[in-house]
């Protein structure tokens, strides 16, 4: 119990030097605040402060947190390869929680003391011995460093899952967008706004881009580079192609969109396909035992009975 104790307190102090030590920058609530105590009036002051009550939980304690811990450590000190590939892996989840390289780095390092901390306090709870108190510690360091990651993972798939299934149906509505009149730009502003899902958020950062002056083929490539996603980066060469070479966008999108329709019937047919062999696995494990057990069982008692009438004859 006194390592259990000892566990938890390591823990405690820990979080509690995170959170509450100052950062030495007040927070933008805090600057807020105090320029309308300054500044502004009350009645004014008592609508932001209602306004900032008004928002969740997680917006208006845990970011908070987080950004004070980010701001303690500069993403620079990461290596530039590591910063780099963890800001592209952000990038292709979409950003989930609207979390920063810094932020994800401290959910790192508070996942890496807090599992295995976890893991050696249950340990002890649990009555464990030496070596598997070192092996409980040793899973939960792993889990803690594989779990933000796996995180991370799994929502890059999602979102190119998204992708995939979405991509021919924008092509579409950007085909009657762009042969009913409107520009290209403006049909993906349409596609933004009726739409709601992966490219659409991506539409709507790139078309930022180009309204603050980026050229609209630099910024349809950075975003197929942000995607990484195939069919996205033929999509934007297509399109980069065509407004280099003077070619109708319409046709080139319906091209496209046809193109893309045929690959994804291609893929669940792919996938039908697959189906059979997948089935087989839970058939001869689950299913076929427990037929040959229904259709055995009276057979097997039907001739123990035999047997046991031979033998008393």
């Amino acid at each position: 119990m006194e390592l259990l104790f000892m566990g938890v307190a390591v823990i405690v102090v820990f979080l509690v030097i995170l959170l509450l030590f100052p950062s030495g920058q007040p927070s933008d609530i805090q600057s807020r605040l105090a320029q309308l105590d300054g500044e502004g009036t009350a009645p004014s002051a008592n609508v932001v402060v209602e306004a900032e009550l008004s928002k969740p939980f997680i917006e208006r304690v845990i970011r908070p947190m987080l950004g004070r811990m980010a701001g303690k450590r500069d993403p620079k000190e990461l290596k530039k390869a590591q910063r780099s590939n963890l800001r592209k892996m952000l990038a292709q989840a979409g950003y989930p929680g609207g979390l920063t390289v810094g932020e994800f780095v401290v959910i790192q390092n508070l996942f890496l003391v807090i599992f295995p901390s976890v893991a050696i306090a249950l340990g002890v709870v649990l009555k464990w011995q030496g070596v598997q108190l070192v092996v409980g510690g040793v899973f939960g360091m792993i889990c803690g460093i594989l779990g933000p990651r796996m995180y991370l993972q799994r929502k890059i798939a999602e979102r190119l899952h998204g992708v995939t299934r979405q991509l021919p149906d924008v092509l579409d509505l950007l085909t009657v967008a762009v042969e009913a009149g409107l520009g290209f730009d403006a049909a993906c502003d349409k596609v933004v706004e009726k739409m709601r899902g992966p490219i659409p958020d991506e539409f709507s950062l790139t078309l930022r881009h180009i309204r603050m002056g980026q050229s609209r083929r630099d910024a349809f490539k950075d975003m197929a580079d942000r995607l990484e996603h195939p069919d996205m980066s033929a999509f934007v060469s297509a399109i980069v192609q065509a407004d280099q070479l003077g070619v109708s966008i319409g046709q080139v999108l319906r091209i496209q969109s046809e193109q893309l329709r045929d690959k994804r019937r291609q893929r669940a047919e792919e996938e039908a396909a697959k189906a059979p062999v997948k089935m087989m696995i839970p058939l001869v494990l689950f299913i076929f035992p427990n037929v040959g057990l229904v259709i055995g069982a009276p057979a097997v008692f039907q001739i123990m009975s035999a047997g046991e009438d031979v033998e008393s004859e």
